[in-house]
């Protein structure tokens, strides 16, 4: 049982070098990381963080920059996401209420802090995923058309972008969550799911993971178990997409549908379908006095890009950044 203890301590200790390597675009060293772990509560010497530094080299998931320190290598990045699942249950939905606060966003001033997703593409094959994302993005099969791109040692939202990689971020459907917070509605966000399209519209769900039970957002376990058919229901109508589905207080529909109306305006187009008081949306039951809403997944383009065999690693609900710095997909 103690050296179960032991393991499961060193495993935290190396997952917490590794979330400090992660905050930073530039190499750090060892008295970096230790002044920035005891700021998280984390007390660690220079030496112990050494010591670790050299079991996070030998798993490849950080790399030595002679005097400057290390940095995170993309193998380093997937094990942060990944690592310690039992303690990250519930991760997504306190992560969705987290950037709901956190957004700032004012949509008649076009101003403040908006949610993304990021998604990490091999620089030589950038081409090849906004040529396969064009159709879900003209189909309006996202949650908007804005659009962020960073180059390698930039940050979008919470994540640097690594060595040999381009950072693509696109609007998450919790810029809804966050403008209803901001406007006195309670969200509760039930899942993430697979949505069944038929001649363009919404027919029903094939596949839900709950946010409450779930270390792994769901957007990101169905683009990996190839789910998603966004390509076919860009061209013909058919298929299945991303989803997510929210409810709200049934008193609330006039300002949910105020609040729309302003993201609308600014090219924020999450909401794909709202149902009626305490009536099923897309054969899911919704409480009494409630209303069902279905939010298109922020996604759905990353989707259609690995449908057509551009991988990324994707990293839904990755932190907020400025409405400036979205630009158009057409613009790229």
């Amino acid at each position: 049982m103690l050296i179960r203890d032991e393991n499961r301590d060193t495993e935290r200790k190396v997952i917490a070098i590794l979330k400090v390597l992660s905050e930073s675009s530039e190499p750090v060293g060892s008295t970096f990381i230790a002044r920035a772990l005891e700021s998280h509560g984390v007390h660690l010497s220079e030496r112990t963080v050494r010591y670790h530094l050299k079991i996070t080299d030998e798993r490849g998931f950080t790399e030595p920059h002679g005097r400057d320190g290390r940095v995170l290598t993309p193998e380093g990045l997937a094990e942060l996401r990944s690592a310690l699942v039992p303690d990250q249950v519930g991760f997504v939905i306190e992560r969705i209420e987290l950037l709901a606060f956190q957004t700032t966003f004012d949509p008649s001033r076009r101003t403040g802090h908006v949610p993304v997703n990021t998604s990490l593409f091999p620089k030589d094959r950038f081409g090849d995923a906004l040529a396969a994302m064009r159709d879900a993005f003209s189909a309006g099969l996202c949650v908007s058309e804005l659009v962020a791109v960073a180059s390698e040692g930039e940050k979008l939202g919470d994540l640097v972008i690594p060595k040999g990689m381009v950072g693509f971020a696109t609007v998450c459907s919790a810029v809804v969550n966050g403008l209803l917070l901001k406007a006195g509605v309670p969200t509760d966000s039930r899942f993430g799911g697979v949505l069944e399209m038929r001649k363009s519209r919404p027919k029903r769900f094939l596949a839900i993971i709950t946010y409450a039970g779930s270390s792994l957002d769901p957007s990101e376990a169905y683009i990996r178990a190839r789910m998603t058919q966004v390509r076919d229901v860009a061209t013909t109508g058919n298929g299945t997409i991303l989803a997510n589905f929210r409810e709200i207080p049934a008193a609330a529909r006039p300002i949910v549908e105020s609040t729309a109306a302003e993201l609308k305006q600014v090219g924020i187009h999450g909401i794909l379908l709202m149902g009626e008081a305490s009536e099923p949306v897309c054969q899911i039951p919704v409480g009494l006095n409630k209303i069902g809403i279905v939010l298109l997944g922020g996604m759905n383009p990353i989707a259609a890009a690995e449908e057509a065999g551009v991988q990324a690693d994707n990293f839904s609900e990755s932190g907020t950044i400025d409405f400036e710095r979205l630009v158009n997909f057409r613009e790229l």
